[in-house]
């Protein structure tokens, strides 16, 4: 018996892992290219995402809502959006990184 590996789960997987190790560098540590962000509704997570993703009309409708529902606010120096982290983490892993 072999091994199957799916190619969109493969990649999504490294693509989410790469994302997470970017989450975990230190708090001042934002690689050129990235973007720091603030995601929860009370306690924040701190995510770094490509800047690519401001582009991507997925990410620009969740800034859109998060924007009508609360404003933007930026206490910890860095874009917060208040929504859930499991929803925003979803929709990161379905976005390219370019």
């Amino acid at each position: 018996m072999g091994i199957i590996r799916f190619p969109s789960l493969t990649t999504k997987t490294k693509h989410f892992s790469k994302l997470h190790a970017l989450c975990n560098r230190s708090k001042l540590d934002v690689p050129k290219g990235y973007l720091a962000i603030y995601v929860g509704e009370t306690q924040k997570t701190r995510f770094v995402v490509p800047l690519s993703f401001l582009e991507h009309p997925l990410f620009q409708d969740l800034l859109r809502q998060s924007e009508e529902e609360f404003g933007f606010e930026h206490p910890m120096g860095g874009l917060t959006i208040r929504c859930q982290e499991d929803s925003f983490t979803d929709l990161i892993s379905r976005l390219p990184i370019s």
